[in-house]
């Protein structure tokens, strides 16, 4: 598996300088683009690694699995699911169009409406240091931190965020508080995680909510169950299709260079690339999956078992 994944690594870095880091936040305009990080767990205790899957950086939209599950733990599935939809959008991560003309539920919760809504749930009964301790749980890594000085310049840069938050709080979704529901909101896109604690995660989700460290189940079994199927089809933005398509993993983004990957029974696959394509996935983390998957038979409806030696 070490070769495949070279190969694949190899392949990722030939695609970086078609992208570009992301700027609209400034401090993530900072990211070096050919930064580039893998790490592979097995659940059979094997790893594989390369490049820079220790570098720290913010989780930004993957951030949104991990509200979504602690919200349906909380809430209950029928209540956050009152209040957003499960269908892919079509539309980019921060588009308000669809919410305002045609439907007054949120698309699903990996889109900004989406997850600004999965955070209003949550204001009354998570703090974000709660939030920060389940976050460090699922990704099993005790050193995930907010890292403030992103936290801030989204802030200072959250005018569309905040006119999406008006406007779900004008249809009577957000009911908490827009300014409560985007600081929690905000703070979990700015936790600092790495390509291995993003593979923890994937590889705990690909063990059906059960840890493969002690064996405690942390996340109900139905409860993975809806995060990997609304990751596989509504995880990668408006390019979430054509990713299913290609890749054919239960997959989620993030425009800090962050992408996560759930080998069903099998793997968690971590990857860090600044460098984003036009839909704000990682450009390289985006090839090295498809490589990955086309080498491997890891198509969820196609692979038979992953060949790890």
């Amino acid at each position: 598996m070490a070769g495949k994944m070279n190969e694949a690594f190899i392949a990722g870095r030939e695609v970086i300088e078609q992208g570009e880091v992301a700027t609209y936040i400034p401090e993530l305009g900072k990211a070096n683009k050919n930064d580039l990080g893998i790490c592979i767990k097995t659940l059979d205790g094997k790893v594989f690694t390369e490049g820079d899957y220790q570098k720290r950086f913010t989780i930004q939209s993957i951030s949104k699995v991990i509200s979504l599950s602690a919200a349906i733990q909380i809430c209950g599935y029928d209540k956050v699911f009152s209040k957003v939809g499960m269908e892919p959008s079509g539309e980019s991560f921060n588009s308000l169009v669809e919410l305002d003309l045609r439907k007054n539920l949120p698309f699903n919760p990996m889109i900004n409406s989406g997850a600004l809504t999965t955070a209003s749930l949550l204001v009354p009964y998570m703090t974000f240091e709660d939030m920060l301790d389940y976050t460090k749980k699922v990704c099993m890594d005790e050193d995930i931190t907010m890292n403030d000085e992103v936290y801030r310049s989204e802030m200072k840069n959250s005018s569309r965020n905040r006119a999406i938050a008006y406007l779900l709080e004008s249809k009577g979704i957000i009911e908490n508080g827009v300014d409560r529901s985007l600081m929690l909101y905000t703070k979990m896109c700015s936790m600092s995680v790495t390509a291995e604690s993003l593979a923890n995660f994937a590889l705990l989700l690909a063990n059906d909510g059960v840890s493969p460290v002690d064996n405690k189940r942390l996340i109900d079994s139905r409860n993975v169950q809806v995060l990997k199927t609304i990751m596989l089809t509504c995880g990668m933005y408006d390019g979430s299709g054509e990713f299913a398509v290609k890749v054919g993993l239960p997959s989620k983004s993030g425009v800090g260079g962050g992408l996560m990957s759930v080998c069903d029974k099998e793997a968690g696959i971590g990857i860090y690339g600044p460098s984003l394509d036009g839909k704000g996935n990682s450009i390289a983390g985006c090839k090295i999956l498809e490589v990955l998957s086309n080498k491997m038979d890891l198509h969820l409806f196609s692979r038979t078992k992953m060949d790890t030696e």
